[in-house]
């Protein structure tokens, strides 16, 4: 049961009829039983919430930034009308719209309920449950039911880097000897002879053609396929950060393109979890290495193994990935850097390229991963991946006043850390990339089309 503010108001001008009565005990006891007695037959009268039963359809996916609909079916079995208010809860970070909605459901009838979500989180957002409240005639009381009408919405990662992936294309055509403009490099997998020009390295002459042709021929190579890519996300505590500004798309029109939907117009919300922008990074990488034709497999971890893609086709890789993606968090817990590397190397029995998106602060990685890092290095060509916060090299610049100096100090030291840390990494043979939230993707991207150019992989 509840009250509405009516029966307030009602409460209140009864007051005022016992202040200026002769008699106020008699009337206040009048009053009182004339209000019981109309909540009364206002209980009597509403519509039972109980009987109602709920039916839901609508999207199960959704992009972060983009639009859901969900519809809800509300169906009255009873035997008298549901009028008054139905409110559908849901998680507050699944932005859903209207909150509270008027309901008049006839005996024997039903009505739809058009819900809208705009979720500002990744992740499976739910229905926590349905609250109907059925007026009386007389709008003083009514009953008051809660209902489970589950459904559920996973918001996926929105892949913000896609946009970056053309021009990534374009330079792996160019490796590949695709484009018409054939590059140079040293790759691992023979491709054509052509003619010596100025500037080829001598390396590449091939010497019996060169003496069946006479003339200087040399030797064009292309990236070997077939490799393997292994992305490893570490969702442990230092994932947790929230650094820049988090360009979530905005709803409304979206393009297709791929079997991926996303919009060129961003909007600036807070920052993202460096683990969101390591994840934008996974994709736009996964997406080239694929288009490359290699094998990409992926592998979340902290203290345990939070999620596993391997065998995915390049047809199905990207919607595997946001799928897996979509619920991981980070946890508040310290990576076991060992554990991850016995789980690299159970997965990976084979030299591939290890990708490691992580934070690269100097004290986990000293503790953590560089006491094992030999074991992964020696069998595996490795690339580590960091996303710097933009605020401190903002904060390293400044000199205003004595506060801002001293911040200044802390985040030159902060720097100067991440230097060491890039270093030591280095001399032990791991490639490393160090970037901005919004240069991170594309960055990575250009490191793995630097070691195909290479032939490292």
């Amino acid at each position: 049961m509840a009250l509405t503010g009516r029966a307030g108001l009602v409460a209140v001008a009864g007051i005022v009829v016992v202040l200026f009565a002769p008699r106020p005990g008699a009337a206040l006891a009048g009053v009182c039983l004339l209000l019981a007695a109309a909540i009364v037959v206002d209980l009597l009268f509403a519509g039972a919430v109980r009987p109602l039963r709920f039916h839901r359809s609508g999207d199960t996916l959704v992009r972060l930034g983009q639009r859901a609909t969900v519809e809800l079916i509300v169906e009255n079995p009873g035997g008298r009308r549901v009028r008054g208010v139905l409110r559908d809860a849901w998680q507050p970070s699944a932005g859903a719209t209207p909150r509270v909605t008027e309901l008049d459901v006839p005996r024997g009838e039903r009505r739809r309920i058009v819900l809208t979500l705009e979720p500002t989180r990744r992740g499976d957002r739910s229905s926590t449950g349905v609250t109907v409240r059925s007026l009386g005639p007389l709008g003083l009381a009514a009953r008051q039911g809660d209902h489970q009408a589950p459904w559920t919405v996973r918001v996926l990662p929105p892949f913000l880097s896609r946009k970056h992936l053309p021009s990534r294309l374009a330079r792996l055509r160019e490796l590949d000897g695709q484009h018409p403009a054939l590059v140079r490099g040293q790759g691992t997998e023979f491709d054509s002879l052509r003619e010596y020009v100025v500037g080829d390295d001598v390396r590449s002459i091939d010497w019996r053609a060169t003496a069946r042709r006479h003339d200087v021929v040399v030797r064009t190579w292309r990236p070997e396929r077939d490799r393997r890519v292994l992305i490893v996300l570490d969702t442990g505590r230092t994932s947790a950060g929230r650094v820049g500004d988090a360009p979530v798309p905005m709803a409304g029109a979206w393009a297709t393109g791929g079997g991926l939907l996303v919009r060129p117009e961003p909007r600036p919300t807070p920052g993202w979890p460096r683990l969101d922008w390591s994840m934008d990074a996974a994709l736009l990488l996964a997406a080239l290495a694929a288009r490359a034709g290699d094998q990409v497999d992926f592998l979340a971890h902290d203290r345990a193994v939070r999620a596993w893609v391997s065998g995915a086709s390049r047809t199905e890789l990207l919607s595997s990935l946001v799928n897996v993606m979509a619920p991981i968090e980070a946890e508040l817990v310290e990576a076991d850097s060992q554990g991850m590397v016995a789980a690299i190397l159970s997965r990976a029995k084979r030299r591939c390229l290890v990708v490691l998106l992580t934070d690269l602060n100097s004290a986990a990685l000293d503790e953590g991963l560089m006491p094992v890092l030999p074991q992964l290095s020696s069998r595996h060509l490795v690339l580590v991946a960091g996303v710097s916060d933009p605020r401190v090299a903002a904060m390293a610049s400044r000199r205003g006043s004595a506060e801002e100096v001293y911040d200044a100090a802390a985040a030159e030291h902060t720097q100067l850390e991440r230097r060491r840390i890039t270093a030591k990494l280095r001399r032990h043979g791991v490639e490393v990339v160090d970037a901005p939230p919004e240069d991170i993707a594309p960055a990575l991207a250009d490191a793995y089309l630097a070691l195909k150019a290479a032939g490292r992989l």
